[in-house]
């Protein structure tokens, strides 16, 4: 058991994760009067979560059950076992969380899981947004490589596989929104910024 600690510890991060934006979407619910937009408006926001919701469960049982669970099916079994690169990965899952705890925060009332085309809400450019438009999907990427690192079964390579792919097509929508939203404003803060990682030219 001891020598999986890390990656249920993992596991243990990212549940964590998902229960603070389950949490996040009930209090936008309770405070603010209107949904989350957890399951977006649109055939685009159904059909991607359809896709999102098992890879967010698979994301997290996996690493739970390693420590007590002797995987023996080709998709569960992994590919590399490094007491070390576990270790990276934990390292690395427990910084991309505190770091997207402190986005959370700086979003506030206007942090949403998708988009509704209806809504207005205000433009965040401040804090870990005045460089990066899409920080806590960013860190959402860095969290599920960690876990890959740590736990490298086929089953969770294709779900992150997955999960990378849907984030940028979340992106791409939420920066289609914005623009007709916010217009010139948001167009010029996509000059300056980057979508994952800060634009330094």
């Amino acid at each position: 058991m001891w020598e999986n600690l890390p990656r249920f510890l993992i596991g243990v991060i990212v549940g964590t994760y998902w229960l603070r934006v389950i949490h996040l979407a009930r209090k936008i619910r309770r405070s603010e009067r209107h949904s989350a937009n957890v399951i977006p408006p649109g055939v685009s926001g159904m059909v991607t979560r359809i896709f999102w919701f098992p890879v967010v469960i698979l994301w997290i049982a996996i690493p739970l059950s390693s420590p007590f669970v002797r995987f023996s099916g080709w998709a569960l079994r992994p590919l590399f076992d490094s007491v070390i690169v576990q270790v990276a990965g934990l390292i690395v899952a427990i910084v991309a969380f505190i770091l997207t705890l402190i986005c959370w925060k700086k979003m506030g009332t206007s942090w949403r899981m998708g988009v509704d085309p209806s809504e207005n809400t205000v433009l965040i450019t401040t804090g870990p947004y005045s460089r990066i438009r899409h920080p806590i999907y960013a860190l959402s990427s860095l969290l599920m490589l960690a876990t890959v690192v740590a736990l490298a079964t086929p089953l969770l390579l294709l779900m992150a596989v997955f999960h990378l792919i849907l984030l940028q097509l979340e992106a791409r929508r939420e920066e289609k929104y914005l623009v007709d939203t916010h217009g010139p404003a948001y167009s010029e803060y996509v000059n300056r910024t980057g979508r994952f990682l800060p634009k330094f030219a």
